[in-house]
């Protein structure tokens, strides 16, 4: 009788066999290895891209929220007097506290432009308030005209009411001599500056 059972392999199969067993289990323990460290490389990436869209986004509404600032603005308009006035700077920035508060780097200020008698204003820096329409100017104020020319140290506009008043100490000199005092105001469409505080005069003989 004929023996049955499970064929006998030989040995050259089995060798055959077992390295294809081995080959196959060493791929296995890497992929255990790599497929997980792929896996965190890939959540990693996820990660850092969220949080660079997450900055660039909040970087950008704060750009966008921040202070609004001009270059070489030029704003026109006209005093309660009817005389027009041009008003520039080299910058501007409107107060973050406070939205009617323009801040002014370096502002000019020109008062009755092509009229008669224009008065022109300089100074280092410069305040004009929205609500009240005044025009704060402090750092260096220098004010000329065709007829006089005068340094303070602050001067303050009222678009409104067309009158310009300042703060000494005033030192300047014009048509009829040098005059030195604590404050000034110019009236009537600057027909008239007035004096105050401490005045000096010298005047010139003709």
């Amino acid at each position: 009788m004929a023996a049955t059972g499970a064929p006998v392999l030989s040995p050259s199969l089995q060798r055959r066999g077992f390295e294809r067993w081995r080959r196959r289990s060493r791929l296995i323990r890497r992929l255990r290895v790599l497929l997980p460290a792929l896996i965190a490389a890939i959540f990693a990436g996820l990660v850092a891209q969220v949080a660079h869209h997450t900055l660039t986004a909040k970087a950008q509404q704060e750009e966008a929220e921040g202070p609004i600032r001009l270059s070489n603005p030029r704003f026109v308009g006209r005093d309660g007097r009817g005389r027009a006035f041009v008003l520039t700077a080299q910058a501007a920035v409107r107060d973050e506290r406070d939205f009617q508060r323009v801040i002014l780097l370096r502002p000019t200020l020109v008062i009755d432009e092509g009229g008669e008698n224009p008065l022109r204003l300089t100074s280092q820096s410069g305040v004009y308030h929205e609500a009240t329409r005044k025009l704060q100017l402090t750092g260096g104020v220098r004010l000329s005209s065709p007829e006089t020319a005068f340094d303070t140290a602050a001067s303050l506009y009222d678009t409104k009411s067309g009158v310009l008043v300042g703060s000494g100490p005033v030192q300047g000199s014009g048509s009829l001599g040098e005059i030195s005092a604590k404050s000034y105001g110019v009236y009537d469409r600057g027909g008239r500056v007035i004096f105050k505080g401490g005045v000096r005069a010298r005047m010139d003989s003709k």
